[in-house]
Formats: structure tokens, sequence, C-alpha cells
């Protein structure tokens, strides 16, 4: 299945090892290109949350900055202004935009992303969870 990745999921996966760090690697993940600027922004703040060490966290960093596609933000330009009229917050944007480019859902736990807007299909960790388990 294809899903544009919200930064959130990529949060809880590097923070702590369970069923999201697994899904990561059940579907064909798309991402808008800065997702890994705010991680590596933040890296200081995400290593006092986790249960990985310093040298587990930039190993699993680096496997999902090869596992996720990229996608630049001029391809994703064309449909910034449609997924501005319906997004619920702001920061959503982009990755509700890639996934007006792409035609797939949202991978997020974000519940107003999910409540708040009908034009895009958002599915959290749970939804995967029993669709994958069923």
């Amino acid at each position: 299945m294809d899903l544009v990745i919200d930064a959130n999921i990529l949060f809880a996966a590097l923070i702590k090892r369970g069923i999201t760090s697994e899904l990561v690697f059940l579907n064909r993940l798309y991402a808008p290109e800065f997702i890994f600027v705010e991680f590596r922004k933040y890296k200081g703040l995400i290593l006092s949350k986790t249960e990985r060490t310093e040298d587990e966290f930039e190993k699993f960093m680096d496997l999902l900055e090869r596992r996720i596609i990229l996608v630049p933000q001029e391809e994703i330009f064309p449909f910034l202004k449609s997924a501005e009229q319906f997004s619920p917050d702001t920061k959503d944007v982009p990755y509700l935009a890639l996934a007006l480019k792409l035609r797939c859902a949202v991978w997020s736990n974000d519940k107003p992303l999910k409540e708040k807007q009908k034009v895009v299909k958002i599915y959290s960790t749970s939804d995967l969870v029993k669709m994958f388990s069923s």
C-alpha cells in the first residue's frame, strides 16, 4: 500500500520500538523532502525521549531515509492550493498535497486531520494494524 507518512508517525517510530516502527517496513512510504530536516533539527529532543542509543537512533534514521521516498517541493507545489482549502492545520498542507499528487492516503495519528476533512483518506496506526491483522 502506498502512503504518505506524517511526521508524527516518524517521531513515534524513532522514539519507541514497536508496531509503528514495524509498519514502516510493510508499506511504500512517501514524504515531502523536508521531513528529515525536521528530525535532524529535533535530534536532541528525540534522543532524550527514546529508548534507543544514539548509535541505534542513527542507524534507524539512516534506514528510514533510505526507505521513505522523498518528493521534491516543486512536485507538490501544484497541489498546495487545493490542500490549503480543506486542511484543518497549515502544517498538514504539504502531506495532504502530496497525497493528492500521488492519489493515496496519509498515515497519521492526528485526529483533527482525520475528522475535520474528508478529501484525503487518513489511516491511523491502529487502522493499519487492523488491516494487516485481518
